[in-house]
């Protein structure tokens, strides 16, 4: 059966190529030269081919030696920044996390200011991307990610719950007011705007509503959120969205609930994700620890400000069948 080449005669077979003499290569490695040459020899024997040509008290690669001292300084190459990468992650308060864009850029982003102020020596770095990180590749300690998407052998932990109710600007609402003469007849003739990758679309919202449109009617379709958002805040339309991305201009009546009396359905929309052994790392936990904090206060300002829009709160059997289905 064949063998592969130590670790050790492939170490020492690339400094002998790279300095040229043996003598050299042993002083680097601080060994004697014949262990070196005897690590030569044996690697030569075992792949059965000649690796350096000796010339005098020169040495040079032969074809087969050229070849595999590019695959050896290519693969030291990459252990060596592999190394790096896990020094300085060690060493330093730094973290990496990767993060859904609407969820960055609308919830997350204004409270690390919160974060930054009680952890001021941290390295943070928080990548706003639509695509989930490949932890076995990429240095990442930890999504955040919308849905439930099956994610096999990663931990996953719910940490935000999301409302999801129609929403629009004050000045839409008034003119359907004006023009229909009853909630259903707004909810029949409003024009729809949709962030197509949300878990709850128009069309699942309206059935369960028991609400028929025409099947002509146009509608505007984003594939985020915050560009779906900014439509309903331009006037031009309903939106069926978050609470949680939505709450500062819910808050300042930017934008309001179109019908408040048909409640907001509550999901667990955001979790973390990563795998087992960097939800252990205490730098992980202390950040999953606060943004809990951040989440429990947002739940509560939410549950008052739908209050005081007379808005209820419904869990969904549906939109819960629906999580279970696809949970891992």
């Amino acid at each position: 059966m064949s063998r592969d080449p130590s670790l050790n005669g492939m170490i020492y077979f690339e400094s002998v190529a790279r300095n040229g003499r043996v003598a050299r290569a042993a002083e680097e490695l601080n060994v004697s030269p014949s262990a070196v040459s005897q690590q030569i020899k044996l690697l030569e024997e075992l792949l059965g081919i000649s690796l350096f040509r000796r010339e005098k008290r020169q040495l040079s690669l032969t074809a087969e030696g050229e070849q595999l001292y590019l695959a050896t300084t290519s693969a030291f190459g990459i252990l060596h920044n592999a190394r790096q990468l896990i020094s300085r992650h060690r060493d330093s308060h730094q973290l990496i996390i990767r993060v859904s864009p609407s969820f960055a850029i609308r919830w997350l982003s204004p409270k690390l200011a919160d974060f930054i102020q009680k952890h001021p020596e941290w390295d943070l770095r928080v990548d706003a991307s639509p695509d989930p990180s490949n932890f076995e590749r990429e240095v990442v300690d930890f999504d955040i990610r919308y849905g439930h998407s099956s994610l096999a052998g990663l931990h996953c932990e719910e940490v935000v719950s999301d409302y999801i109710l129609p929403i629009c600007s004050p000045a839409y609402r008034d003119e359907l007011r004006r023009t229909c003469n009853s909630p259903l007849e707004m909810l029949q003739k409003m024009r729809l705007v949709d962030s197509i990758k949300a878990v709850i679309q128009w069309d699942n919202w309206l059935a369960r509503h028991r609400i028929t449109r025409n099947t002509q009617d146009t509608a505007l379709r984003f594939d985020r959120s915050s560009m779906a958002i900014q439509q309903a805040i331009n006037g031009v339309g309903v939106v069926l969205e978050s609470t949680t991305l939505t709450y500062d201009e819910l808050t300042s009546g930017t934008l309001v609930p179109l019908v408040p009396e048909m409640g907001a359905i509550r999901f667990p929309a955001y979790r973390i994700v990563c795998p087992s052994r960097h939800h252990s790392r205490k730098l992980v936990q202390v950040f999953i620890n606060w943004i809990l904090q951040q989440a429990e206060a947002h739940e509560s300002h939410i549950s008052r400000l739908l209050n005081e829009t007379n808005t209820p709160i419904y869990d969904d059997p549906e939109v819960f069948s629906y999580l279970s289905a696809t949970k891992p």
